[in-house]
């Protein structure tokens, strides 16, 4: 195919999909593997570099307008304001083209919004094709398994398509066949555009079907032909939540299949999920229940999991993760997380960092070295290479309006359940106090403590708290009587 052969795509997007039970979302905007079912539409569309990419929008469209202005800003948008039809949908693309001036020579591609298994690779197969063969339109079909439900490809001696026949107007030996319509095609840009201005509603819904502009063509003496696609399960269409879940987990496996053939090691395929926005390194190893979200990136070499999630996050080689939850987060080349450690958004650890059980860490940097083991949260921080924070502690980051910072300096050792009241810094080399209130600068090299002394007051359980096991113990220990 030519640099400049192919004219445009056109993503049908309109419809309501009512089956898929929801008040709040368009079908096509739900989700396979992070990304939308328009946005798989648009992402194959893209591999193909077309001249004109145009998304027909109709139901809840400003929703619709809204997520493709965020997450696909080229992409142009047509609005069928009323749903008469797939035929009617793609003159409304091509007219909305027309008026801002665009002069449409060569070939284009009428696609679904709602097939996020269709790849740009077998786009790309069925619009060489169209060319090659010199068609007037080109189908893209597969053999299915199981045909029912779908309209029937029927073509003649030479191998050109015949005709379409719907599952309910076939014949017993029509129905056998097990070759399906996928509902995308390439035109010839000039050809369709004059068949699309044949077509009626003559018929039992009253639309315009963009498949009887085949018979048109057909007619007019034009090649219609055909591209089978290599994976059947390319052209699955979303209609529901059933669907929705049966194509994430088709999705997936395609994920986890490139991912392990590129050198990642997948112990558990089946509880291990990948957004299509992940990328890794050689000899990675994701450990099961393990999910990974956004543009996470593993590093050569690193172990994630067991039980993880991370959403767009770096993990450096080397490092670990495991039993963490992260979201916008850095762990550094061989830096370790958990268990049971949670990153959010800001934390990074630096290189040979480690961040331990039941620790939370938000919007703070750990130099190289640097340790928080055990049952601390670090808010709004700076901790310096070599440093190790005791266990329990907090950076008191926020004073019920403003937050603010704690800077902890290289080398320190800081004693368990410290509570630094931000803003506030550490000096290099300096220790605190276990059970210390930071409330001032402590210098460089220097102990800072800062607690109440200890006062004891004998006989308290005995007069305070009479009958209770506890008072009985204290007794039974100033009589010197071992206890049971």
């Amino acid at each position: 195919m030519g640099a400049n052969s192919l004219a445009a795509v056109v993503v049908l997007a309109a419809g309501g999909g009512t089956r898929m039970k929801s008040n709040k979302l368009p079908k096509v905007l739900h989700e396979v593997c992070g990304r939308s079912l328009v946005g798989h539409a648009v992402s194959a569309a893209r591999e193909l570099t077309p001249g004109q990419l145009v998304v027909v929008v109709g139901h809840q469209r400003e929703l619709v307008v809204a997520h493709l202005t965020e997450h696909y800003p080229a992409t142009r948008t047509a609005v069928q304001a009323e749903q008469n039809g797939t035929g009617h949908a793609v003159r409304t693309a091509l007219e909305s083209l027309a008026a801002d001036g665009a002069v449409l020579d060569g070939t284009v591609i009428v696609t679904a919004g709602d097939s996020p298994l269709l790849t740009g690779e077998t786009l790309r197969r069925l619009a060489d094709a169209h060319t090659a063969q010199q068609n007037g339109v080109t189908v893209l079909t597969a053999v299915v398994p199981e045909p029912f439900g779908y309209g029937r490809i029927l073509r003649d001696e030479d191998g050109t398509v015949a005709a379409i026949v719907e599952e309910r107007d076939a014949s017993a030996t029509q129905r056998a066949i097990t070759e399906i319509n996928s509902g995308v095609f390439a035109f010839d840009a000039k050809l369709l555009t004059a068949a699309l201005g044949e077509l009626t509603t003559d018929n039992s819904q009253g639309e315009e079907y963009l498949t009887d502009t085949l018979e048109i063509l057909r007619t007019a003496g034009h090649r219609v032909g055909a591209v089978v696609a290599e994976d059947h399960r390319d052209i699955l269409g979303i209609n529901d939540r059933v669907q929705l879940a049966q194509a994430r987990r088709l999705l997936n496996d395609r994920l986890l299949e490139r991912a392990m053939r590129e050198g990642v090691t997948v112990v558990d395929p089946a509880t291990t999920w990948f957004d299509v926005q992940v990328t890794y390194e050689p000899d990675a190893v994701v450990l099961p229940n393990t999910q990974l979200q956004g543009a996470t990136h593993l590093g050569e070499g690193c172990e994630v999991g067991p039980n993880s999630t991370l959403k767009d996050t770096l993990v450096g080689a080397g490092a670990r993760a495991s039993n963490t939850t992260a979201d916008r987060a850095e762990i550094g080349e061989l830096a370790t997380a958990g268990p049971y450690a949670y990153l959010r958004p800001g934390a990074r650890l630096g290189r040979k960092a480690k961040v331990g059980t039941y620790v939370e860490v938000k919007n703070s940097e750990l130099g190289e070295g640097a340790k928080v083991p055990h049952l601390s949260y670090i808010g709004d921080a700076t901790i310096g290479e070599g440093t190790n924070i005791g266990a329990a502690s907090v950076t008191v980051n926020y004073d019920g309006v403003n937050k603010h910072r704690t800077v902890i300096g290289a080398h320190c050792r800081t004693g368990s359940d410290n509570m630094f009241i931000a803003p506030v810094t550490v000096g290099d080399g300096a220790y605190t106090g276990a059970g210390s209130v930071i409330t001032n600068d402590v210098p460089a090299g220097a102990l800072g403590v800062n607690r109440a002394t200890q006062r004891n007051i004998e006989g308290w359980v005995e007069r305070k708290r009479p009958g209770t096991v506890s008072a009985q113990a204290a007794k039974a220990a100033a009589d010197g009587v071992e206890q049971a």
